[in-house]
């Protein structure tokens, strides 16, 4: 049973559990539908993340017990609506980052298995978040899941394919970063002028595809 707590005097954390998992995943994802399709007046803003979801509220308009009832009343249905239509995306990916070596080496692997290992799988889109676009995608083959560098770089290019523990992303901005970096896609993340801004969204599964050399 998910766990409700307050997150000091404006926000209320559900808490489905600690794992990455795509059923967990599925379930806060369902309830911000919810949520989000029929809004108790007060509701400003629901953030999902893995196994959380954070719903920021108007303290003036409605108390945090008020809130916490009225979620409770919703979460028999969360099961039911917990299925999400999933896209296929194949992201193109030059498999040239300036950490691939340093990963294959930190797990004595070659390159080449990085890319194979990397590439070999498809990934759920669990959430977004830290930049516009940015998807958090898992998990990793166990082989190469790496933790983050300890001193962020301070710029990292639109386009950046990184792991980090057992989840892999795409910078879709240029900004700072500690993942470790192991290709780059020509794909378009974030596009602010478009009808759709985001390439990508929960629910979605993605392959990366190794570029053959002089693809652009």
């Amino acid at each position: 049973m998910p766990t409700l707590k307050p997150l000091g005097d404006s926000a209320l954390l559900v808490n489905f559990g600690n794992e990455i998992d795509p059923r967990l995943n599925g379930r806060v994802h369902a309830l911000a539908a919810l949520i989000d399709s029929a809004p108790l007046a007060g509701i400003r803003e629901t953030v999902p993340a893995y196994a959380t979801l954070l719903v920021h509220y108007d303290p003036l308009a409605l108390t945090y017990s008020q809130l916490a009832d009225w979620i409770r009343g919703r979460l028999d249905s969360v099961d039911s609506a917990a299925t999400r239509v999933s896209r296929r995306i194949e992201v193109p990916t030059r498999y040239n980052g300036a950490d691939l070596e340093a990963v294959a080496a930190l797990h004595h692997l070659s390159a080449a298995d990085v890319i194979r290992l990397h590439s070999g799988r498809e990934y759920l889109v669990y959430m977004m978040g830290f930049t516009p676009g940015f998807p958090y995608m898992g998990t990793l083959d166990e082989s190469i899941n790496t933790p983050r560098l300890e001193t962020p770089r301070t710029l990292v290019k639109a386009g950046t394919v990184a792991i980090a523990g057992a989840q892999t992303g795409i910078y879709p901005l240029d900004s700072p970063g500690g993942w470790r970096l192991i290709g780059w896609t020509p794909l378009t993340l974030f596009d602010p002028a478009s009808e759709s801004p985001f390439l990508f969204a929960p629910g979605d599964t993605v392959r990366f595809i190794p570029m053959e050399h002089g693809d652009v």
